[in-house]
This record gives structure tokens, sequence and C-alpha cells, in this order.
């Protein structure tokens, strides 16, 4: 018997939120949460979670320990695994989460009469795109713009 997609919980729907973060599909398509420790992984859902528009946080390591349920050591092999990874930059007491390998949207250049042809499509740009994004490449092509 096939089982039928449903939403459980109507009331509950997620929408997007007013503060900034994101887990990149990347993570999953890509094997990296494979390689992860469990301990890695909170620090990075964590890091992922506060983390600014750029990726950055500045909480400090007694902080996350205690969120966490870390000790010191277990913060450091955490940390270490998530930058060996290529995940992670850190230099106390900032980190970075960083955009996953191959997945980084080409800058954007300044909007000029000769820049505004058509926007980049998702492969164009390489990388993850919003859905503002896409709802304007699709007025775009459809002349609405």
């Amino acid at each position: 018997m096939k089982t039928v997609k449903q939403v459980l919980r109507p009331e509950r729907l997620r929408q997007v939120p007013e503060q900034f973060s994101w887990v990149d599909h990347a993570l999953v398509q890509r094997h990296l949460i494979d390689r992860l420790d469990a301990r890695s992984a909170a620090l990075y859902l964590f890091l992922v979670t506060v983390a600014d528009a750029q990726g950055l946080s500045y909480y400090g390591s007694a902080s996350l320990m205690q969120r966490l349920h870390l000790s010191t050591e277990e913060l450091g092999a955490a940390r270490q695994q998530l930058i060996e990874l290529d995940l992670l930059a850190y230099e106390a007491p900032l980190y970075q989460v960083l955009a996953i390998a191959g997945t980084t949207a080409a800058p954007r250049k300044a909007s000029t009469p000769a820049a505004t042809a058509s926007p980049p499509t998702a492969r164009e740009a390489g990388g993850p795109v919003s859905l503002a994004q896409l709802l304007g490449q699709l007025e775009h092509r459809h002349g609405r713009l």
C-alpha cells in the first residue's frame, strides 16, 4: 500500500522566519552529514541557526559548551571536525559557517542598464536561489517587469 503524502498538522506549517538562517541541502546530498559525529552535527546546527547572513557568530566556548552539553575537549573536537570538512572557519571568538564547496553563488554585479538584461538562473549563479529570486526570474521571462 502506497503512503499518501499529506500535511499532518496544517496549523503548524513551517514559514520562512524573519531572522536569517538555513541549512544547505548539499550537506545531505554530498554526504557530508554522514561524516559528522553527533557533537559536530549539533555544533553545526547551532551555528547555522544563530549565524548572520554572512555565516558569522560570536558565541563563546563557555556558552556553546553549556548549550550543547559539551566538555572543552568535545567542543574542540567537534569544531575541528567541521573545520576539516571545510564547513567552518574559526578564529577565536569568531565562527564563520562556510558555504559548502561548489555551491557558492557568483558575486552579483551592481545593477546598470546594460546589466539588467535578465537575472541569472540558479544554474548560472552556481548556488542556492531564494524563492523571491525564482519568482523574479519567472516574472522577467513572462514580461511582467
